[in-house]
């Protein structure tokens, strides 16, 4: 059997940049065992297999897998299947913009697709869950010992330490001191697999406010080798936490929150995300992440019968 495919690059409005993306716009068929092979074929962060909704209300339902393993929520192919699926012309636009409400393990997912002279051109979506906050975070000592820095690296004091958040998906935040320690961070794995491979949120994101540019707020990096994914060059999902990890921190008056996120500089790939978090009374209401994507191929699967 055939399979038609697509892959994006999310994140980015340029190809060969941001987060690659596989996408099957038409998933059925597929078995679970296959379309987990299929992602490790790929070797993606994450490829998507796009099935029918559930319910006749939503637009589509998203299996997500890494290359090891399926997830419940992940903002890079969110995004970047809204993306195809309003380029392909499966998703149409009502004036300027197309609504989107994707099934997915976490639940009900809305996207909003901006087009511009009938082509998309910024997908956004809105967080499923809000914030949830974890245990306390492993010392210092051992988080600096696992990604290859030194303790003074990390910051750990005031309200800038590390902090274990979820919108989905668990993520450490490691804040460090600046984009130069952020550029010689290395996963060793053997102290990874001491430190973290049991802790409540084993993905660990490292971020920093030296950016070197005014329009970014944070330089960030994420590792996650426990799902199959070393480094990941953008991380939608780790984005929408990070505005949960940064809005408790905000001492600014103020009922909308912004952040452009830079993602993906060290591999090559650079990628920017823009965070948007809403309070209502001073509490956490809505977390939104978008960002560009580009359709780079469309190919065929070919499957024995």
């Amino acid at each position: 059997m055939r399979y038609r495919f697509y892959t994006a690059d999310v994140f980015t409005s340029r190809p060969f940049g941001g987060n690659q993306l596989a996408v099957f716009p038409d998933g059925r068929g597929l078995a679970d065992g296959l379309m987990q092979a299929i992602a490790r074929e790929f070797n993606f962060s994450e490829t998507v297999f796009v099935l029918p909704p559930s319910d006749s209300r939503h637009t589509r339902r998203l299996r997500i897998f890494t290359p090891s393993a399926e997830v419940p929520f992940a903002g890079h192919p969110t995004i970047g299947t809204a993306h195809v699926l309003a380029a392909s012309g499966e998703v149409r636009a009502e004036g300027n913009e197309a609504r989107i409400l994707f099934e997915e393990g976490i639940g009900i997912v809305p996207v909003r697709v901006q087009f511009r002279e009938d082509r998309p051109v910024f997908a956004q979506l809105t967080a499923a869950k809000m914030p949830e906050f974890g245990p306390p975070a492993p010392a210092a000592a051992e988080l600096a010992s696992a990604l290859g820095l030194e303790l003074g690296d990390i910051c750990d004091e005031g309200i800038m330490q590390p902090e274990a958040v979820s919108c989905g998906l668990r993520f450490l935040y490691v804040p460090v001191r600046d984009r130069v320690v952020l550029g010689r961070a290395r996963v060793r794995r053997d102290r990874w697999d001491q430190v973290l491979a049991g802790y409540w949120a084993p993905q660990v994101y490292l971020f920093t406010a030296d950016t070197g540019s005014p329009e970014v707020h944070v330089r960030a990096r994420m590792f996650a080798p426990g799902l199959g994914v070393e480094e990941d060059p953008a991380s939608g999902s780790a984005a929408a936490a990070l505005a949960g990890y940064l809005a408790r921190r905000e001492q600014t008056a103020g009922d909308m929150l912004r952040w452009v996120v830079e993602q993906g500089v060290e591999m090559g790939r650079p990628s920017r995300l823009e965070v948007e978090a809403e309070r209502v009374g001073g509490e956490l209401k809505n977390i939104r992440v978008g960002g560009q994507s580009v359709v780079v191929t469309e190919g065929t699967l070919e499957l024995a019968d």
